[in-house]
């Protein structure tokens, strides 16, 4: 009341605060916070509007552990819903199913790397596929490569040029695709003493790791654009592979980077 008293002309601060028996230094404190939620605010906006499939965990652990902001998650999250940033996601009915084991996690890079396709289609309509590479021990993305097809040849070529720069692994988990059983792929696993770890059939399970990979990636690029070109797709590839391992904190491995958990174990 005091301060809409202050308000009219006729009226000073020091009249309206004896009036409602409030103290003027009370009436002109201004919140020493106003400044900082001003600022997380700003950072919220411009950080969902470049990353249009981030939720509220993955905004707040890349401020936190990428930015390294040591703000309260709880004021960050008020200050979120205050924007009404809050991604609405439809529930979708799911079917109770037996939770299958969890898969171990390596203890250091290079041991285990998980291999798989995904498809999907240019703006005229024709197929193309991807090939993702991981390393288990950080969800790391190794490699995507991009064309109309990947033939056994061609995912031997990719994986050397891998190799080249990041050593190469003890094994590589695979499904049962015709380009993983084939006998070139054995052979040059067998030249460079690579175990193939094959999952069983029907049992994508046993790959969960870059299964959801492959769902990240096309929730949060594949689908996001009408692709025109390969060269188009790959370069969208790129861009995204260097997102995902330096900026995009990942649950899986704590809320940290891929790049993150590499440092620290080096």
């Amino acid at each position: 009341m005091a301060v809409i008293a202050a308000k009219r002309p006729d009226v000073s601060i020091a009249c309206a605060c004896r009036a409602f028996e409030v103290s003027e230094t009370c009436y002109r404190y201004s919140p020493l916070l106003r400044h900082e939620n001003e600022e997380i605010a700003d950072l919220l906006i411009g950080l969902t509007a470049a990353k249009k499939t981030w939720g509220f965990g993955l905004c707040f652990l890349y401020l936190r552990n990428v930015k390294g902001y040591g703000w309260n998650h709880k004021r960050v999250y008020r200050i979120y819903c205050e924007l009404e940033l809050n991604l609405r996601i439809k529930p979708r009915k799911r079917l109770k199913r037996d939770k299958p084991d969890a898969l171990v996690v390596p203890t250091k890079p290079n041991l285990v790397w998980s291999m798989d396709f995904m498809a999907d289609q240019l703006a005229d309509g024709r197929s193309f596929r991807l090939l993702n590479v991981l390393d288990d021990f950080n969800r790391e993305g190794l490699g995507i490569e991009v064309d109309f097809s990947l033939p056994t040849e061609r995912v031997i070529r990719s994986l050397n040029q891998i190799i080249e720069w990041r050593g190469k692994p003890e094994t590589i988990r695979v499904d049962n695709g015709p380009e993983y059983i084939s006998g070139k792929l054995l052979g040059w696993a067998e030249k460079h003493s690579i175990t193939i770890l094959y999952i069983q059939p029907g049992q994508p399970q046993q790959n969960a790791y870059i299964e959801r990979y492959n769902r990240t990636v096309r929730h949060e690029w594949l689908d996001q654009y009408i692709i025109e070109t390969i060269e188009e797709a790959q370069a969208f590839a790129t861009d995204w592979l260097w997102t995902y391992n330096n900026e995009r904190p990942n649950m899986g491995i704590g809320g940290i980077t891929p790049a993150q958990k590499l440092k620290m174990a080096a």
